[in-house]
């Protein structure tokens, strides 16, 4: 199996287990993951990343493989985008 049918067969739920396991260096059930199995795990969360969820998040790996840092201008312009359900000022009030 290659690589791209390796990613494209995860489904979100074993991703969000990868994810958990990546960051804790544990499976949900509590089992630790070998040093083996965290590189493996941490790669494909970053694969599945680039090319499945096409993440926006702060650190993440694009399509080329290349790491994409965004800015704090940049976080910020995006969550103000996303969470603003109304703008008033003062006089509004």
């Amino acid at each position: 199996m290659n690589v791209d049918n390796l990613v494209s067969s995860i489904t979100p739920e074993v991703f969000e287990r990868l994810q958990y396991g990546a960051s804790t260096g544990r499976w949900p059930d509590g089992t630790e993951l070998t040093e083996a199995q965290k590189e493996q795990t941490v790669q494909l969360v970053m694969l599945y990343q680039a090319k499945i969820a096409k993440s926006n998040e702060q650190f993440t790996i694009n399509e080329d493989g290349e790491m994409v840092q965004k800015s704090k201008r940049e976080l910020q312009q995006e969550f103000k985008a996303e969470n603003e359900i109304a703008r008033f000022t003062e006089n509004d009030l």
